[in-house]
């Protein structure tokens, strides 16, 4: 007999509990495929899940569609908001610049400015993302959008381009020492750029607090320490999600490229080696945002004391945004 809604909700409450449950919600989340959802899709899928909460179910309807309908409405809906997030936007769009830091380095003027542009428009897009994905239980006035996405592409491409010129310029250290850099900057210049990009574009959530939850679901309270752990932790998902993509593509591409097949043909040395670069992408992805639950949890007693004093509730629960 098949399980209720219920009882799953009941297990994935605490499957998300661990890091194995988190992942492999959030890798429904990422698939690509819904980005195609129509939206007439979307809004039965929606009328779904409405008709079960309210006991309305159309008789025939299975737990598989069920999920189906959810897994849709956690891909495209913000939970704050319960509106459509913009196709591009979603996480399952995230796109990351770390591959150009692996195939593209920059050594000529020319590769620096490519390197440049595109690491803008890479950036941009970021923003966006974190953007859309923050914990939007505040509005944002566009003001301050305009200036969050500002200086979030300008600090992330100053570090990244920044310290990629730099060391095409270090004259002083020998041929060695260089190639040895070049191969270590870009980690620390992607990982600074995208804590900046996150910590900027969602920086009205420090001034403006985060709505803070109880048992029942109920608002207690608007917390900036709350929105100052959310933002850590988003963070430094941004800091893990790039290491396997320095790690994975060299060891995978230093066996293909002995096999005969490419040995004799060196053009296909590049497309392949983006394919493996967007492949460990689309893998690091999930693991690095189910490092942490998107529905966090915090003890009242590290909260504002006005907080303590509106609830009877030892732990409040807040959205973290991805």
């Amino acid at each position: 007999m098949a399980l209720s809604l219920s009882c799953w909700n009941e297990l994935r409450s605490v499957f998300q509990g661990s890091f194995l449950g988190r992942l492999r919600h959030f890798v429904d989340v990422i698939d690509p495929s819904t980005l195609f959802v129509s939206e007439q899709r979307l809004k039965d899928s929606i009328k779904l899940l409405d008709d079960y909460k309210h006991g309305s179910l159309p008789p025939g309807v299975s737990d598989c569609q069920l999920w189906e309908a959810q897994k849709i409405k956690q891909a495209i809906i913000h939970p704050d908001t319960g509106e459509k997030i913009f196709m591009p936007f979603r996480m399952s769009g995230m796109t990351s610049d770390e591959d150009l830091c692996r195939i593209w380095p920059g050594r000529s003027a020319p590769a620096t400015v490519f390197y440049s542009e595109t690491h803008w428009l890479n950036q941009s897009h970021n923003a966006c993302v974190n953007y859309a994905n923050r914990n939007a239980t505040k509005p944002t006035p566009t003001s301050k959008f305009l200036q969050g996405y500002v200086g979030a592409v300008t600090s992330a491409v100053s570090i990244a381009v920044g310290l990629n010129v730099l060391i095409q310029k270090a004259n002083k250290l020998s041929p060695a020492t260089r190639m040895i850099i070049q191969r270590l900057v870009p980690f620390p210049a992607v990982a600074s750029a995208n804590i900046c990009n996150v910590g900027l574009m969602r920086h009205n959530e420090l001034s403006e607090g985060i709505d803070v939850l109880d048992g029942n679901g109920n608002v207690v309270g608007s917390s900036k320490i709350a929105a100052r752990h959310a933002i850590m932790e988003t963070a430094f998902t941004r800091v893990v999600l790039p290491m396997p993509i320095f790690v994975l593509p060299p060891i995978i591409m230093s066996y293909l490229e002995r096999l005969r097949f490419l040995q004799s043909r060196r053009r296909l040395l590049l497309p392949i080696h983006s394919l493996v670069c967007l492949v460990t992408f689309g893998l690091s992805l999930p693991v690095a945002i189910s490092l942490f639950p998107q529905m966090s949890q915090i003890e009242v007693s590290r909260l504002e004391p006005e907080i303590a004093m509106a609830t009877d509730c030892k732990v409040v629960t807040y959205n973290k945004g991805l």
